[in-house]
């Protein structure tokens, strides 16, 4: 299974946190990051969404479908997106376009075996693999990706 994480984009603050808009800076890193992923990400992948505003204006990015689920949103916890993408069983690849801390709680617990406080920068993309050797599942880190490197 291949699993992308996204981090939404650069958003305004404010108090009403499910309605932040990304800024003009958000909607240029969600573009290119978006322009990456349609070029190198899996062509077959499932998109799944918070319902927050700015990661759906960074899922639009995409111009492909996307499932929005309530259980993404800023105060998701790892289970949740792990029951989500159906990590690591599902065929294929699965994007979640979601929050900190939680994206990165993910990534520590795939990848280091324990949830840590891993920080998953504005825009950036992180994409794991999953993969079986010698009888062993592995956790592979194929990329990491911050916005900034697009620019």
């Amino acid at each position: 299974m291949e699993l992308l994480l996204w981090r939404h984009a650069e958003a305004e603050e404010g108090s009403d946190d499910l309605n932040r808009p990304l800024t003009e800076r958000g909607q240029r890193q969600a573009k290119l990051m978006a322009e990456w992923i349609r070029k190198y990400a899996p062509k077959e992948m499932r998109i799944l969404v918070s319902p927050a505003v700015r990661t759906q204006q960074t899922a639009a990015a995409l111009e492909l479908p996307f499932e929005t689920l309530r259980r993404l949103g800023p105060d998701a916890c790892v289970s949740e997106l792990i029951a989500a993408s159906e990590w690591p069983t599902a065929p294929g690849a699965t994007l979640i376009i979601g929050h900190q801390p939680t994206l990165g709680r993910l990534a520590a617990l795939l990848l280091a075996g324990a949830e840590a406080e891993w920080s998953v920068k504005k825009g950036a993309l992180w994409w794991l693999s999953n993969r079986l050797r010698r009888g062993e599942t592995q956790t592979v880190l194929r990329a990491m990706l911050p916005p900034d490197l697009l620019l």
